[in-house]
């Protein structure tokens, strides 16, 4: 009682496809959980019991109605530099492996994901799976657990996604189905083309032609659509551009920058420019340094392309500097670090907070978190109680700087420099809305305030695919396969 989603690349559309496809079966009445074997991001999210999964499953989660658990990604792949992954199994960290060393944990981690899949499927009756990447890799065939050695053991029927957008959909979608191998080629039973622009009837004896090719029913194609749902992976970080908004916000775009859909909803409201180091950043009302995998080496960057001096000539204009995460350990005095995030040694921060970070061990802080925004004008004082998550290695020790929430973070004395281990701080209406009445106030400007609104983009996206995809035969799949 599943299905599976695999592409014809990266970036086609999986993730969304599944989610879409989950809050279609949940609103026909079929529970459904989402399931993705092994996923590569450094977006990712923290369940309500600590553990790590890719933010597209919990967005998955969400579309089903569900509270995200580990098994439903239970291997989650987190770069770190010069080909090393760490490695975080069944939500928790394992170990920090390079690429060369990694496949040969793929039978272990094969068996460690078919278990959750099992667990899922007995707890919620459908699963629906997503693949990762291309779903014709060659070279990965005999290693590749999140496709072909999935769905060898699976044996549920497969629906392949392709992206007309980039051109070349008819070599995506035969080259792949002709690609996979003979074993797995029977399994795929139906093809979405994502992404469209323009009349669709121009596309209808295409839809002909790749159903002749490939002797497969195209089930729906979809059309081009901007829905306020969190990225994947950094892969969509060139998808943006910084909009329109009347003050413009820099977020440093480090080599390792992790969970920058930390913002994703403060770019409806104002001009977001994900800035690589070295750029100059005296355009900007408001910095943001985000999380990263690697504090250690992304500071480092910071200092050789003199972006830290780019922060100390912003903070010298009052331009309010916000460290989120790794952001806010690189803005403390010192870091040190027993070996644990990089190489063993004491490196000087930002210096634009008073505090020390320590790291100290392998073990993460991974915890959902409600605080209270202290009172210090002029943003903390307006952002009231917030949630967010917290996802990090090493601990930070307090200074002279007074705390800037609840248990958590330091602020400068004006309050225009403050950071937290806060993920998801930006998703709070209160904290955008505190945020941009300030940057809005100092330039002159009228600032509509975001409203608190309960609106659910999953619902949208649901009607979308149930206009333009033949859900009734995606259901049918579902069943049939029961």
């Amino acid at each position: 009682m599943s299905l599976f989603v695999v592409g014809s690349a990266s970036h086609v559309g999986k993730s969304v496809t599944v989610a879409a496809i989950c809050r279609c079966l949940v609103r026909r009445g079929c529970p459904v959980a989402p399931f993705k074997s092994q996923n590569m991001s450094l977006n990712s999210y923290v369940t309500p019991d600590g553990g790590e999964i890719g933010m597209a499953q919990a967005m998955q989660a969400a579309a089903a109605m569900l509270v995200p658990h580990a098994d439903m990604n239970p291997v989650l792949l987190k770069p770190k530099g010069d080909c090393v992954s760490q490695v975080v199994l069944n939500g928790r960290p394992y170990k920090d492996v390079p690429i060369t060393e990694y496949y040969k944990e793929t039978p272990k981690l094969l068996e460690q994901a078919l278990a959750a899949y099992d667990r899922l499927k007995t707890e919620y009756g459908q699963v629906v799976v997503e693949g990762a990447g291309g779903a014709a890799e060659l070279n990965l065939y005999d290693r590749d657990i999140a496709n072909t050695l999935l769905a060898r053991r699976l044996r549920i029927p497969l629906i392949l996604v392709a992206d007309i957008e980039r051109g070349g959909v008819f070599a995506q979608v035969y080259g792949t189905v002709q690609l996979l191998p003979p074993d797995i080629r029977p399994l795929v039973r139906g093809i979405i083309i994502n992404k469209f622009r323009g009349d669709p009837a121009i596309f209808t004896p295409g839809i002909t032609m790749i159903e002749d090719l490939c002797g497969i029913p195209v089930l729906g194609v979809v059309p081009y659509f901007t829905l306020p749902l969190p990225s994947e992976d950094s892969l969509s970080i060139g998808d943006k551009s910084a909009g329109n908004g009347k003050v413009r916000i820099g977020v440093i775009r480090l080599p390792r920058i992790a969970n920058f859909t930390d913002f994703e909803l403060l770019e409806h409201y104002a001009a977001v420019d994900y800035v690589r180091p070295g750029a100059p950043l005296d355009a900007y009302d408001c910095i943001i340094i985000p999380g990263t995998k690697n504090t250690i080496d992304d500071l480092s960057v910071l200092k050789e392309s003199g972006t830290d001096r780019e922060l100390h000539r912003a903070r010298a204009r009052g331009i309010p500097i916000i460290g989120i995460c790794g952001g806010y350990q690189m803005l403390g005095a010192t870091l040190v670090d027993a070996g644990f995030e990089s190489v063993a040694g004491t490196y000087p921060g930002l210096g634009l907070l008073d505090c020390v970070t320590r790291f100290t061990s392998y073990e993460k802080n991974t915890t959902q978190v409600t605080r209270e925004a202290r009172d210090i004008p002029p943003i903390l004082s307006a952002m009231g109680t917030v949630t967010g998550y917290e996802i990090h290695m090493g601990s930070t020790e307090a200074g002279s700087n007074r705390e800037a929430f609840g248990g958590d973070g330091r602020v400068s004395d004006d309050g225009l420099v403050f950071g937290t281990y806060m993920h998801g701080l930006f998703q709070n209406p209160s904290a955008i809305n505190a945020l941009l009445l300030f940057l809005h106030d100092k330039k002159g400007l009228l600032f509509e305030p975001v409203p608190a609104t309960d609106a659910d983009p999953y619902e949208t996206l649901a009607d979308l695919f149930e206009e333009h995809v033949d859900m009734d035969a995606v259901e049918a799949m579902v069943k049939m396969n029961s």
